[in-house]
């Protein structure tokens, strides 16, 4: 044999043996979220709480002894993340992966890890049929839609009405929601959830996110004489809604978000502080949140700011880290990632409320969901997104009247 094929062949045997290695000295993790596209603000932020865990983890030693190596995997859409879920799986060699901040997303790409029997922990998707199609290896550690749902009626039987010193049957309500899945299922809940309380909702109009132009449904809220709009929006569609209300001079009695566009900073700035002023939101945990009952929310936010050179821009961040670091003790306590064995340890999580970062405990379901898992209710107050209920999370008390300044 010739000197060169010798060499050759030498040299694929080094990286052959060199990869394989690789691969056994680390734990091989995807992170499939949307980091393109009308999502990607959101998606990023979730990222960086996932980001940040990971590095925390790596610090104290890894994850069954091995460092954590993560493989980024960019989706946009349902079909995109059909995809990229196949390609962390049958190319990256992933052992597990976390995501995905969009439910459709998530919706999509675990029935890919399902079928490869390959764990799935969602961080941040909250619609309800994730977790309900019984499969074995998706475990989401954050509120459903149905939570969401229900916290926004809490909201305007506890706060709203007895603020404006009104009967909760009294008040006009209309649901507005972008009409994927997220959005779908939210108002599906809040519809049945405001039955069940006796809530006179007089309008339910669903659009789409991508919507450039939303006037026309403005005026019918607007001719209805809605007092409460409760809307489930991204970004983008949050944003116009707030500038086309203010063009058609329509000034519901209150506003409720259900997180999304709701929660970011960028939002009010592009909208105004004095037109998000008392703007209720229902979301993750913020940061305008009182510690005693988060403990470690002092430490992430400055490791954040440390890594990143500004103050986190949802809460986003900080559920992906505290999920990924619930999941991180559970995969610890398995010890291997051999999925059964990874189900077995998440089911037999049970931490209390009030001890984890986002105030979260842990106590999964057969189906794989965190019953432990509640959203807060914040409002925008003077530019800044308060926790305003539970009144254990509280540091300020909500403003009820008239939206905007």
């Amino acid at each position: 044999m010739k000197l060169k094929h010798i060499l050759g062949a030498m040299t694929l045997a080094l990286v052959g043996v060199t990869g394989v290695a690789s691969a056994q000295n680390t734990v091989r993790l995807g992170a499939l979220y949307p980091f393109s596209g009308g999502l990607a603000l959101l998606g990023d932020e979730s990222f960086r709480g996932f980001e940040l865990a990971v590095e925390k983890r790596n610090a104290e030693g890894g994850l069954l002894g091995k460092k954590i190596q993560v493989f980024k995997s960019d989706a946009v859409d349902a079909n995109q993340a059909v995809g990229s879920a196949r390609r962390l799986i049958s190319v990256d060699k992933v052992q597990a992966i976390f995501g995905s901040y969009a439910s459709s997303i998530s919706f999509a790409a675990t029935q890919v890890s399902e079928k490869e029997g390959i764990p799935y922990f969602e961080l941040g998707a909250i619609s309800d049929p994730i977790t309900e199609r019984g499969y074995e290896y998706i475990f989401r550690s954050n509120p459903t839609s149905k939570g969401f749902a229900d916290r926004t009626i809490d909201v305007i039987n506890e706060i709203i009405a007895p603020g404006l010193k009104v009967k909760p049957s009294d008040l006009r309500i209309a649901i507005i929601h972008e009409d994927a899945l997220y959005g779908t299922t939210v108002a599906k809940y809040q519809i049945e959830a405001a039955k069940k309380a006796g809530l006179n909702v007089v309008e339910v109009l669903p659009y789409s996110a991508k919507a450039v132009d939303l006037s026309s449904m403005i005026l019918r809220l607007k001719g209805s004489k809605v007092d409460v709009v409760l809307q489930t929006s991204y970004q983008n569609d949050t944003v116009l809604f707030f500038r086309q209300m203010k063009e058609a001079d329509f000034k519901p009695r209150a506003v409720i978000g259900a997180g999304g566009g709701y929660s970011t900073q960028d939002t009010v700035n592009a909208v105004g502080a004095n037109n998000m002023h008392g703007v209720f939101d229902i979301d993750f945990t913020q940061y305008l949140t009182n510690e005693a009952g988060a403990p470690g929310l002092g430490a992430f936010i400055k490791a954040y700011e440390a890594k990143y050179g500004i103050p986190p821009r949802s809460g986003h961040s900080l559920a992906n880290y505290a999920g990924a670091m619930m999941f991180f003790d559970a995969i610890q306590k398995a010890g291997s990632m051999d999925p059964k064995k990874i189900r077995e340890a998440v089911l037999a999580l049970d931490i209390p409320m009030g001890q984890t970062p986002t105030g979260w405990g842990a106590k999964f379901d057969k189906s794989g969901q965190n019953t432990r898992g509640l959203p807060s209710v914040m409002q925008w107050l003077d530019g800044k997104l308060t926790t305003v209920y539970p009144k254990e999370a509280a540091v300020a008390a909500p403003v009820v009247g008239q939206v905007g300044k």
